[in-house]
């Protein structure tokens, strides 16, 4: 098991909601000193398009950095013109420009010397029934997908699944979704990102998610965050859900699993800089704690399935 963590730049800079402004506006060399102050981290994850305004620049910044860039995080959600859909829009012009945004994703990474792009096609989906054709919405998202990673196989595609926002009923929406689409692709660079909070409002068990993804070779990223079921707040890891947290790093550490993950965190109130070296640390603690109760005995805990005993040793393992 090796885990490397990277600190997502869009988490660095506004951030605001109906109610009040929480944090002003960086430019992106303010958030690339502010991540070198994370203490733990090893790299960041950089958004495409909204930090490649001139794409030069932004490529030079990135390099002179010395920062490892675990991903680079395709948004085609945001702009006007994937109002409704991007790799699903009922407009095959605006269908094809979200597979060039994503051409060009694919080959930011390999330009930035990261092997993964990452996305979450938040806009694809629908609201009311009779909306949408289903089975046509379905096999465009699979057709530009795999267009997508036919361009560029030396690269992994790595997709992200979110029940709802922006729409009511997102088309990626949860584990079994997402698994099947790659199967529906069918290329070895297509996988899975597995974000906690997104699997916990799916009501799903993020131990299990990850499992599944791992057991079909799709476990390419994990996002770690918190919530409470209700609604993707990005709060700091383990802060609500500690014992799903402690099984995801049991699964993690059973499957030896090595890669990056990712700090999916909102700071709505303290410093940016200490949430992200705490989340860090929570993880890595987490993973400590797994290893203080010892690998054989939270297999004995599974193997007898008594919820009684193994929580009561669960907490007196917090003592």
């Amino acid at each position: 098991m090796r885990i490397y963590h990277a600190i997502m730049l869009g988490m660095l800079g506004f951030l605001s909601d109906r109610f009040h402004v929480y944090h002003s506006a960086k430019n992106l060399q303010q958030r690339l000193e502010m991540v070198k102050r994370v203490h733990g981290m090893d790299g960041i994850e950089v958004v495409y398009p909204s930090e490649f305004a001139n794409p030069g620049e932004t490529i030079q910044l990135l390099k002179d950095s010395g920062l490892a860039i675990s991903a680079v995080n395709l948004n085609v959600k945001s702009e006007k013109r994937w109002e409704n859909g991007s790799f699903t829009s009922p407009d095959p012009h605006i269908r094809a420009a979200a597979v060039n945004e994503l051409k060009t994703a694919l080959d930011l990474a390999a330009e930035l010397g990261t092997e993964m792009v990452s996305c979450c096609p938040l806009i694809d989906g629908h609201n009311y029934s009779f909306e949408v054709d289903y089975l046509t919405q379905w096999a465009w998202l699979v057709e530009g997908l795999k267009e997508g990673g036919l361009h560029r196989t030396d690269i992994k595609l790595s997709l992200e699944y979110k029940l709802n926002e922006s729409r009511n009923y997102n088309l990626l929406s949860d584990i079994g979704r997402t698994l099947y689409l790659c199967q529906c692709i069918g290329l070895p660079n297509v996988g899975v990102t597995m974000d906690v909070g997104h699997a916990l409002i799916a009501k799903e068990t993020p131990a299990e998610a990850l499992a599944l993804a791992a057991q079909a070779g799709r476990l390419f990223y994990i996002h770690f965050n918190d919530n409470g079921r209700d609604w993707d707040w990005d709060m700091i890891p383990g802060s609500i859900n500690l014992w799903d947290l402690l099984e995801v790093m049991f699964y993690v550490k059973r499957l030896d699993w090595e890669g990056w993950v990712s700090y999916d965190i909102v700071t709505r109130k303290g410093d940016i800089v200490k949430t992200m070296e705490a989340s860090i640390s929570i993880i890595e603690h987490a993973n400590k704690l797994v290893e203080k109760i010892g690998m054989e005995k939270l297999e004995a805990f599974i193997k007898t399935g008594d919820p009684a005993h193994n929580f009561d040793e669960l907490m007196r393992s917090l003592l």
